[in-house]
């Protein structure tokens, strides 16, 4: 119990750490060009989920899927392009996935904050021991 803040916050380290490593492989696909008769490049998204009374903290629950079908882009030019000149782009959107690296990015910092604090709250209670 005395080491919840660091155990809750280390949590929370884990779930921003785990979206961030999404929101970074989907921004790394976002330009990933498939053949038409080939399933697009699918956006993962974390599912997070708060833990219960004796295990607190929040937690990944698993992974949501984006659409298989993509978009469809007129590329005659593309080598992958099909009969009709039609090549297939997963289904991001950019700004969207921005706006989520921020949101994650800022909730990693703030659970280190809490991760430090609590670190130097304990360090300062032990020295009062002294």
């Amino acid at each position: 119990m005395t080491f919840d803040a660091l155990g809750i916050a280390g949590t929370g380290l884990n779930v921003h750490r785990k979206w961030l490593d999404a929101v970074s492989d989907n921004l790394a696909n976002v330009n990933t060009v498939r053949a038409t008769d080939d399933v697009a490049f699918q956006a993962r998204y974390v599912l997070a989920v708060e833990g219960g009374d004796d295990n607190p903290g929040a937690y990944v629950a698993g992974a949501a899927w984006g659409d298989a079908e993509g978009r469809l882009t007129y590329e005659p030019d593309h080598p992958l392009a099909d009969d009709e000149g039609y090549v297939r782009y997963p289904d991001i959107d950019l700004s969207e996935q921005m706006g989520h690296l921020i949101m994650a990015q800022r909730g990693y910092q703030a659970s280190a904050a809490v991760v430090d604090r609590a670190k130097t709250a304990y360090e300062a209670a032990l020295q009062i021991g002294k």
